[in-house]
């Protein structure tokens, strides 16, 4: 991002404190960051705030300086333009050519990329209205980051929270760059964790969010790879990944192998069973007045053994270890008896690495005995960081 010009539009929704963040953070890496900020934002952050964050002034008015145009000036110069957060009013008038204070009115005079960040109430940004504004803004080549499901500021829960800024500042990142060294490639991808019926009403199952599969997926598509994912868990992915629902481990393994032939890198990051009910019941199991119950289990297809025995040589295959004690020597022993090419191990007992959480701390071991370790970052960026190492080890 070194010498990369940004403005960041900062509009009147309570998430603009977390923009303060995201500036910080694109200054830091070398891009000269301008904010411009609406009336309404001004009455959530003060632009002072924002001035000592970026290093430059910080614009809110139109007609503030009548020797200049600077909506025409800043417009200029940037190589982009990040609107965070992005209330249902600025979305409104971007789709709709509305210029009636500096920041709408510069977007109109931007010819450089165009990011939104939708943040607001879960009914609001469902309104047929926003989702038709939205659909008019990406057919005009503004790209879109989010919203997040979760609790929101009104005291409601759903989809409309702001993207957090690590994963808007990756977006950045990968926008400004546009890397594309994934395309020609087939990547196919497991995520979620199975469960195994024990009756119609009840399975065994484990914690597994899924996100760790679903970012990966995504920052495959994104760079170009033609990916394929199996999942038990259904969430939103970049358009043009083929998706994939299944439930069992059985049914994931049957889909996983006939998908595997024709791929050039596969990576089980799911969280699938090692052992199912023996017996399930068609009816529902009543409550006895004895004390207990008994499920015998039996093994589970080990999907990774499979994958692992009837790898080609141009293929590369990636595992995932969950593990609570002994990460190096549990990954180190499944990477081998797996037939791996490289394994990303994780402790799951570790503050912000365990399943559900959008961060991740990992190391990966590879078959000629390297390892690299990371610190705590973005299921996004780990993402990337594992593509990166896949692909030193296909270029040998």
């Amino acid at each position: 991002m070194q010498g990369k010009q940004i403005l960041v539009g900062v509009t009147g929704g309570i998430a603009c404190y977390k923009v303060c963040d995201l500036v910080s953070k694109l200054r830091q890496k070398g891009a000269d960051v301008h904010v411009v900020m609406t009336a309404a934002a001004q009455e959530l952050v003060t632009p002072h705030t924002f001035k000592s964050l970026s290093g430059n002034p910080v614009s809110t008015e139109l007609f503030y300086d009548p020797k200049s145009v600077p909506h025409i000036n800043l417009a200029d110069k940037a190589d982009l333009v990040v609107i965070a957060p992005a209330t249902a009013n600025i979305i409104a008038k971007m789709a709709h050519g509305i210029a009636d204070d500096l920041l709408s009115t510069l977007v109109l005079a931007c010819k450089c990329p165009i990011i939104i960040a939708p943040a607001m109430n879960v009914n609001m940004y469902s309104n047929p209205i926003v989702q038709e504004n939205l659909e008019k803004l990406k057919i005009a080549g503004v790209k879109t980051i989010g919203p997040n499901s979760g609790n929101l500021a009104c005291g409601t829960s759903g989809k409309g929270r702001m993207a957090e800024p690590l994963e808007i500042f990756h977006f950045v990142e990968e926008v400004l760059h546009n890397k594309k060294d994934l395309e020609g490639r087939k990547i196919l991808i497991s995520a979620g964790g199975t469960r195994e019926p024990i009756d119609p009403v009840r399975y065994i199952g484990n914690r597994s969010s899924g996100k760790m599969g679903y970012a990966l997926a995504n920052a495959a598509s994104k760079r170009g790879a033609q990916v394929t994912l199996v999942t038990t868990i259904i969430r939103d992915v970049e358009p043009g990944i083929n998706v994939i629902e299944v439930e069992t481990a059985q049914e994931m393994h049957d889909e996983i192998l006939s998908q595997s032939c024709d791929s050039d890198m596969i990576i089980m990051a799911a969280a699938v069973a090692d052992f199912k009910p023996k017996n399930v019941k068609n009816e529902k199991i009543k409550k006895l007045e004895k004390e207990g119950l008994i499920i015998e289990l039996e093994r589970t297809p080990d999907i990774l053994k499979s994958l692992g025995k009837n790898k080609r040589k141009d293929q590369i295959l990636i595992g995932f270890a969950a593990e609570t004690q002994n990460l190096a020597e549990n990954a180190l022993e499944k990477l081998k008896k797996k037939n791996l090419d490289m394994i990303v191990a994780n402790d799951v007992t570790c503050e912000g690495a365990g399943f559900g959480s959008d961060t991740n701390i990992v190391t990966i071991y590879d078959k000629r005995g390297n390892q690299k370790e990371f610190p705590l970052l973005s299921k996004f960026e780990i993402s990337n960081k594992i593509l990166d190492y896949a692909l030193q080890m296909c270029s040998g």
